[in-house]
Order: C-alpha cells, then structure tokens, then sequence
C-alpha cells in the first residue's frame, strides 16, 4: 500500500512581551499522494455498520426502510477485500451479517448475502448503544486490518443503559476503532452522540429526513475507504520547564484531544489523530513556558507525525514542525496576533457560544440564551461563517448582526436547533494565502 505523503506547517506569532508564558500555535497537517481505489483499503480496512432496529424506527416507517436502502449503499460502497459486519441495535446487540462471529470478506457475493439480511430487518425494543459499541468492538478484535470504521445510526436516546455504563464502555473501545454517528430524526441526543464521536474519533451529524439516509451512508463509507494510514499520532515534545497547556483539532471539526495524550518518555506525548487519505486538518497547541528576559529565545516544542511501530517494526516519523519562543520589547511584535490562532479561537468560542446558548434556551434562561446567541450571530459575521449565520437565524431573530442584538425566536422546530447544535462543531479553514506570519 502507499501511503500519503504528509508535511507539517507551523503558523504562530514567537514573539511574546516579557514575563509571558503562554506560546500558541496552529498545526497544520496536509496528507497528499494517498493511493485510492482498490490497493488503497483492500485487506488493510475493516468496516463495521451499525443500524438502530428499535421500536422508535418504525415511526415514521420510513425511517427504517430509509436506514436499509443506506446500509444498502454503504456495502455497496465497500471494496473488494474489505472485511465488514452489520450489526442490529436495540436494547441488545445482534449480529446481522455475517451469520457467525466475525467479520467477511467483502465480494460480490458477501455484498448481496448482506444486503439480503439487511432487508429482513425488523424494528422492535429499546436502545442501549454501549452495546452496540461492545459487539462492534469484540468484531474488529477478529480482524487483522489497521483501519478500522464504523459507522453508528440511531433515532433515539439511549435509554437502556445509564450514562455511567456507556462512559465504560467508550473507555474500554478507545483506539481501537474510528465512528462516525448520524441521528435520523429529532429524538436523539446530540451530546449523547457528539460525545461517542469525539471519543471515537469521528463525525456526527443530523439527518433530519429518512431520505437523506442514503447519500450520508455512501459517502461516510467511500471516505473510509480512502484512507491509506492508520492510528497516526500528533507527538509533541517540550524542554525542561514547559508543560503542554491543550491540544485541540480545530478543522475540519472541534475536538479537544488534552486528556488523550500517551506519555513518551523524555518529555514527549502522543495525541490520537486516527486514519489518514489525502486531506488536510489544524490543531491548536497552546504551551506554558517558563518566563524569560527580553532577548531570549527558546524552542518551545518540537512537533512531529508518528506512526507507532507494530510487529516488531521500527515507528515511522511522517513530518515535523517546531513552535518557537522570542521574547522581546517591541509591542508591535508581542502584541500581533497571528491570523490562524486568531481565527480558530474564535471558531472555538462559536462553537462554545452556540452550545451554551441552547442549553439556557432549554433551561429557560432567557437573559443568559439571548446574550450567547447573540455574540454567536456577531461571531458568524466577522469570521464570514455563513452556513452558521443561516442557522443561527431560525432559532434568533436578527436585528443587528455587527452588534449581535437578537431576539429569541418564540417558537423553533426541533430540527433547526439541533440542526445549529450537530453542526456548532464543524469548523471553516482560514484562507492562508493573507497569511504573512513567521511560521516555525
């Protein structure tokens, strides 16, 4: 298989006042040259599809005849020589395809068997998605393949297990397989699935109609099967001194990954990426130093792309950054805030505005909801985020946007709020070209 090449790009303003301890940085990860096609996953990728089957499906009945046409596809989807499993989730987890414990090979004829299985399915019972999330993980452990997906659709909440159970289970699956999570309908929670998604590092999103199924399953599968690397690891390394403050993949999606971090003795930590094709995605890396006098200068992290060696094999280094200290007397300097910190910061704080306000438009706490919706409209404005703003606009009524003055909607569909929520953490790429920072 070949894998992409990867180059790292470090944009961030060294210069910093003195006494100042605090270095940011935005990362930059540009993978390209990935084969794709059948040399890109076949016998390397593992793909595990997840379909609600309780009684909640069957209202409307389209919704789980929509769920069968897009496991449907997204088998279709599948390569040859990719192993693959359904699974059916209600309170319980079954395996649909293949007949035993295990995953297939995916063919011709295990792609039909499968699409025959799937079209019996039946909606009855209740949800418990830790389970699903055990079985799923019990089949990968069966298969030798690095790349390992899943994709997880649900309509409901999970009311079979207790959050405690499913907090468990998320601890136990972790790195061991990549999810991306769709809710079909209204009914669903959304941090209950923005949480397994982060985790598990994946996507979520609404699908707000049954119909719009079909395309979301396809697509999510042929990007999976474009990856070409697996299990790839952002390795930060900091002097004597300095600590690492956060690390956040800021685009295309907002995910905190500071608690994910490995420790790599000397004075190094692995922060989980997942798989890799040929794309592009940012992190935030913010680094407490020591302060110093006017005139020093420090390295103040080195940052490089790993992936861990396995089977004896030696790990391989796949790009390398460095985030750089100067402290100095100029204002013009320490006080020029680089242009990718600035944008994804202010992505970040969308994000948090967004959250936050709904959760006190729920509570009822009008004064707290209009405040952080409206600095989300204001946000929206100035960063350009124009899918946000449109959004924004069917839970707030706009009266000036520049200021952020809104007034809460009376009366909003489910649809569009969760809509605004799925979607708060979807990120927009800074235009680099205006960019005339130093980068390391």
């Amino acid at each position: 298989m070949t894998q992409p090449d990867f180059a790292v790009e470090v944009y961030q303003n060294e210069y910093l006042a003195a006494g100042a301890t605090e270095v940011n940085a935005i990362v930059t990860v540009t993978a390209s040259g990935a084969v794709t096609g059948p040399v890109a996953s076949g016998g390397n990728a593992a793909e595990v599809i997840i379909v609600d089957c309780s009684g909640s499906m069957h209202v409307p009945r389209t919704k789980l005849s929509s769920a069968k046409q897009a496991t449907a596809a997204a088998i279709d989807t599948l390569r040859d020589g990719v192993e693959f499993a359904v699974v059916a989730g209600t309170d319980e987890a079954r395996l649909v395809f293949p007949y035993q414990h295990g995953m297939v090979v995916s063919s011709p004829q295990t792609r039909a068997e499968a699409k025959e299985a799937v079209a019996k399915l039946a909606a009855n019972g209740g949800t418990a998605i830790g389970r699903w999330l055990s079985l799923a993980d019990s089949l990968f452990a069966t298969s030798t393949a690095s790349m390992r997906h899943a994709i997880l659709l649900t309509d409901g909440q999970n009311m079979h297990e207790t959050p405690r159970q499913l907090a468990r289970t998320l601890q136990e699956v972790t790195g061991h397989f990549v999810c991306d999570c769709r809710g079909v309908g209204t009914d669903w929670e959304v941090k209950e699935l923005r949480t397994i998604a982060d985790t598990l590092l994946g996507t979520v999103d609404i699908v707000a109609e049954p119909e719009g199924l079909e395309a979301d399953f396809r697509a999510m599968a042929a990007s999976a099967m474009d990856k070409a690397v697996a299990d790839v690891a952002l390795r930060l390394w900091t002097p004597m001194g300095a600590t690492i403050k956060y690390v956040k993949q800021v685009e295309p999606t907002l995910n905190d990954l500071t608690a994910r971090r490995v420790e790599v003795p000397p004075r190094s930590g692995d922060y989980p990426t997942g798989s890799w094709g040929s794309e592009t995605r940012d992190y935030h890396v913010c680094v407490q130093v020591p302060a110093a006098a006017t005139g020093e200068k420090m390295l103040a992290g080195r940052v490089s792309l790993v992936v861990p060696g396995t089977n004896g094999a030696e790990e391989q280094v796949l790009g390398k950054g460095r985030i750089l200290a100067v402290w100095t007397e100029d204002t013009a300097l320490s006080t020029r805030i680089n242009r990718e910190v600035a944008h994804y910061t202010g992505q970040a704080e969308l994000a948090d505005v967004i959250q936050e306000g709904l959760e006190a438009r729920k509570a009822g706490d009008v004064e707290t909801a209009t405040a952080k919706l409206g600095r989300a409209v204001q946000l929206a404005t100035e960063t350009g985020h124009s899918d946000t703003a449109k959004l924004l606009a069917k839970v707030v009524d706009v009266e000036d946007a520049r200021t952020g003055t809104v007034r809460l909607k009376r009366s909003v569909a489910a649809v569009d709020e969760m809509t605004l929520d799925t979607r708060s953490s979807k990120t927009m790429r800074v235009r680099k070209k205006q960019s005339t920072e130093a980068d390391g």
